[in-house]
């Protein structure tokens, strides 16, 4: 019974620098920016304090802290600040 030859299998040629060097680039980038994650939890701190504070000050005469005028508006740009810090959680990697 005859044998089949053997087939000789192909050598993958080596990477040529430049692609190295976009492989390596594209690596770099898939990691977060130096601001994310500190921005992000400063802006959910800054909204929780800014709720609490207005919670506490409210029973005082002419409003409630941070800013007396706003009164409850005061809530919504907490809740604002505390969903920013939220939305930016999405950007993370």
């Amino acid at each position: 019974m005859p044998e089949s030859k053997s087939r000789k299998k192909k050598v993958a040629a080596p990477a040529p620098q430049a692609a190295d060097k976009a492989a390596k680039a594209a690596k770099a980038r898939t990691g977060n920016p130096a601001w994310l994650v500190p921005l992000m939890l400063t802006l959910m701190v800054l909204g929780l304090v800014w709720i609490v504070v207005f919670y506490i000050t409210n029973n005082r005469a002419g409003g409630g802290f941070p800013i007396p005028a706003l009164h409850q508006w005061n809530l919504a740009i907490g809740f604002a600040l505390v969903i920013a810090g939220f939305g930016l959680t999405t950007q993370w990697k």
